[in-house]
């Protein structure tokens, strides 16, 4: 698989995405669900704690992943969708890390919704990935 980033501005490197990323030669796509801060069994966790639901709805991106044989490495896509757009950016820094530390500058969008399917989530992930 070959990726190559499309940024004909550059500002949004600095902020851990690219404008756009052409894949080619890939054999599999994954189109992941929004993943959330819900427990193995289904139960939302975390109420009100931004932080800790968007480490676990990292947790379950992540391991949906795994089970594709796949890793954030792998994100040519990425839609964060938010309750609270301005707590969120206050933890966003936690999942920047995480895709940096696989060297992922997936194509993101963030965007601020009314509510979540359960009315207690704050933040979900949603994805592409490719290999």
């Amino acid at each position: 698989m070959e990726r190559t980033a499309i940024n004909p501005v550059t500002w949004s490197q600095d902020m851990g995405f690219h404008q756009g990323e052409l894949v080619s030669g890939h054999t599999r796509t994954l189109y992941l669900s929004g993943q959330t801060a819900m427990s193995p069994d289904g139960r939302p966790l975390h109420d009100g704690d931004m932080a800790a639901q968007l480490a676990l709805s990292a947790d379950n991106l992540e391991a949906v992943l795994a089970d594709a044989d796949m890793s954030l490495a792998n994100l040519v896509r990425l839609n964060v969708y938010t309750t609270d757009v301005d707590l969120l950016l206050r933890h966003y820094g936690t999942l920047a890390g995480r895709l940096a530390a696989a060297q992922a500058a997936p194509t993101s969008t963030m965007l601020g919704v009314t509510r979540l399917a359960i009315p207690s989530l704050l933040v979900e992930l949603e994805g592409t990935a490719v290999a």
